[in-house]
């Protein structure tokens, strides 16, 4: 079987990998197509998988709009070249367009609901869109499928993750303090039009509070003022997930580490202004404090702090296990419509 992979963000590089590596110990072809994004390219080469880089991240919606045309156009060409059985996406927009004129299947692994453009451009001509059972957004009629948690179970899950003391401090965790990672964003996604993170003084005030307890890292994908750069994060992409487990709360913009922080057992407080579907699902497991945009975050901050780290870890372990493993289930789906192909 050849499989084609499209990833376009380091999360997609994350939910992926493991399965790559289990197909190409299986014997199966595997290409990959990648992108200039953030920290994709140097994290595919520290994860060892080989990959072409097709586009450079557009800026803008005319640079954004630009860039899918240019990544259509390479990846239809990849796509001759390479003959896959079957392509596959976390969102999937190109693989989608491609698909539909080569006639190759395209999968679609996603968990966004308020992506709105991304989904459009992607559910009419996907194949098969696979979305959380939680999903509450816009489905692909007679194509939609479901897993059970969201795309953290596939990086983070028990079986495939065992966090790791030695490069937790290679990251800069300090074990004789309680640590805190703290994220924000830069809000320049398709679908963070309009919408905007933690204001800077209140910011400060959160540093401040969990620094009188601790060590504080800032994972930031912007500039910082230089009173808080020296709580910047400057250890590698690897390394940090190491660092989130052995914390004793995360705090932030991200949905993403919000939901990695419950997967590795620590409470987790987010800034969130929309409904997310995994993300409710952990709110209402009790796994997950939230405030909105503008609000006053100490009381959330308070409930959290106040939560017993053992009794928090237990009942994350449960909501993990009732889940099961993602990697199983992409492998499965992958196999079913790539063998079928194939022969």
């Amino acid at each position: 079987m050849r499989v084609l992979f499209e990833l376009i963000h380091p999360a997609d590089a994350l939910f992926f990998h493991h399965s790559i590596k289990t197909l190409q110990l299986a014997g199966d072809e595997v290409a990959i197509a990648a992108r200039e994004k953030d920290i994709l390219i140097p994290l595919l080469d520290d994860l060892g998988l080989a990959h072409r880089p097709l586009t450079r991240a557009g800026e803008g919606g005319i640079g954004l709009a630009r860039e899918l045309l240019l990544r259509d156009w390479r990846l239809w060409r990849l796509a001759r070249e390479f003959r896959p059985d079957v392509m596959v996406g976390f969102g999937g927009v190109a693989i989608s367009h491609v698909g539909k004129l080569t006639g190759i299947p395209s999968l679609s692994f996603y968990d966004t609901e308020h992506a709105g453009l991304q989904i459009r451009l992607t559910t009419p001509f996907i194949t098969e869109w696979h979305v959380p059972t939680t999903w509450q957004g816009p489905i692909a009629r007679g194509r939609t499928h479901y897993f059970e948690g969201g795309k953290q179970f596939a990086y983070l899950h028990p079986d495939h993750f065992q966090p790791s003391r030695a490069l937790a401090e290679a990251a800069g965790y300090d074990p004789g303090r309680e640590n805190f990672v703290i994220r924000t964003v830069a809000w320049r996604a398709n679908h963070d039009h309009g919408r905007s993170g933690i204001p800077i003084e209140q910011l400060r005030a959160i540093v401040g509070r969990l620094g009188e307890r601790g060590k504080v890292h800032i994972s930031a994908e912007g500039a910082l003022p230089p009173d808080l750069d020296e709580h910047r994060y400057r250890g590698t992409a690897l390394q940090f997930h190491h660092l989130l487990a052995h914390c004793r709360l995360y705090c932030g913009e991200s949905i993403t580490i919000a939901s990695e922080a419950v997967m590795l057992g620590v409470p987790a407080l987010l800034q969130i202004d929309k409904e997310y579907c995994y993300v409710t699902e952990q709110q209402e497991a009790g796994l997950i404090w939230r405030f909105s945009p503008g609000d006053n975050p100490d009381e959330c901050l308070n409930e959290a702090l106040a939560e017993d780290p053992a009794s928090y870890r237990e009942r994350a372990r449960t909501f993990i296990a009732a889940k099961g493993d993602l990697n199983r289930y992409i492998i499965e789906n992958i196999r079913r419509v790539g063998e079928h192909r194939a022969l």
